[in-house]
């Protein structure tokens, strides 16, 4: 007997920008590419906002995409197994009390490192040919030889070693970067000269020309890198945030390099986003801002996002652990 088909539920949110949206043509392109995984697949339905929702619910067995209204989804959604995020990032759906016991939910981790990696590249060579202040004096038809050193050497210290992590540190080593890495266990990390706990983070800031912060939001990583933190680095250091802006103090930051007590930052999150047009930030010399865009493919995005699921499709349906499973305990 063939074995029951399952029903799948995309839930998009029309105020997310529309790289984010997954719609019908990406899941068509993505069952071409996964033919026998997609045979297991039965009725498919897209919602925008919750329209479709309710009804998608009751017997949906899969869902992509967080509703909105997360409440009684035990009773809400009787047959659901599997609920996905099309972003990495969870923080904003903690603390996870709504997800129903049983249910595995799984972020998009794995979506992101191959953009982060470019981003990355980009990133510290801005910091280290300075060059937020040569874009100032072009601004104010300044002209000013602002020479800089060879990045080759330098020691990026990498706080975070995910998929974003990772990203910096492989683009770092392409540099020709030391790389030390922080994260909650000393684990080995190919792309890391040294890896650290963060317990030892207060020990080799020191060290670093660059801190990259790619780590998940958390009660313990708010505000991880604050001003006590910051007044452990170089004066000529550079702060580089591709992970969330409630992990370092933007006020601390932004008066240390109004006071030139760091060499530079570049800084893809603030909160709130978007930035408020009043924000001091805009202003602050040797920053660079970039819109939350450092690790997103603008033209395959979904089409990364959807192979990703269906690889995780392969296990479901094995009966095995998914990959890139939540913690509710760890927040990611």
């Amino acid at each position: 007997m063939a074995a029951k088909k399952l029903r799948l539920h995309i839930e998009n949110t029309r105020k997310k920008n529309p790289i984010f949206h997954t719609l019908p043509a990406h899941w068509a392109a993505a069952c071409k590419r996964h033919k026998a995984l997609a045979r297991r697949i039965g009725e498919v339905s897209f919602g925008w906002d919750g329209d479709a929702l309710e009804s998608a619910l009751t017997d949906a067995t899969l869902l992509i995409g967080i509703p909105a209204q997360r409440d009684n989804l035990v009773a809400r959604a009787p047959q659901l197994k599997w609920l996905h995020s099309t972003s990495a990032g969870v923080d904003g759906v903690l603390p996870l009390d709504w997800l129903p016991r049983g249910v595995s939910f799984t972020n998009n981790s794995g979506a992101h490192g191959r953009k982060a990696e470019q981003y990355m590249i980009m990133a510290y060579n801005l910091i280290n040919s300075r060059m937020a202040a040569i874009t100032a004096n072009q601004h104010q038809k300044h002209w000013e030889a602002l020479f800089s050193p060879s990045i080759t050497g330098k020691t990026a210290v990498i706080v975070g070693l995910g998929d974003l992590g990772e990203a910096a540190a492989r683009a770092a080593k392409k540099l020709g970067l030391n790389v030390i890495g922080v994260r909650r266990s000393v684990q080995k990390n190919r792309y890391a000269d040294k890896v650290v706990t963060y317990k030892q983070l207060d020990r080799v800031l020191p060290l670093a020309d660059f801190v990259v912060l790619a780590v998940p939001l958390t009660a313990q990583t708010r505000k991880l890198l604050d001003g006590r933190r910051m007044d452990l680095l170089k004066p000529s250091a550079g702060v580089i945030n591709i992970a969330r802006g409630p992990v370092a103090d933007y006020k601390a930051l932004e008066q240390r390099l109004r006071a030139g007590k760091l060499g530079g930052a570049v800084l893809d999150v603030v909160d709130p986003e978007p930035l408020p047009a009043d924000s001091s930030l805009w202003s602050t010399p040797n920053l660079i801002i970039t819109p939350h865009i450092s690790c997103d493919d603008g033209e395959h995005y979904i089409d990364i996002s959807l192979d990703l699921w269906f690889e995780n499709l392969a296990l479901f349906l094995a009966g095995k652990k998914l990959k890139r499973r939540i913690d509710p305990k760890l927040g990611y």
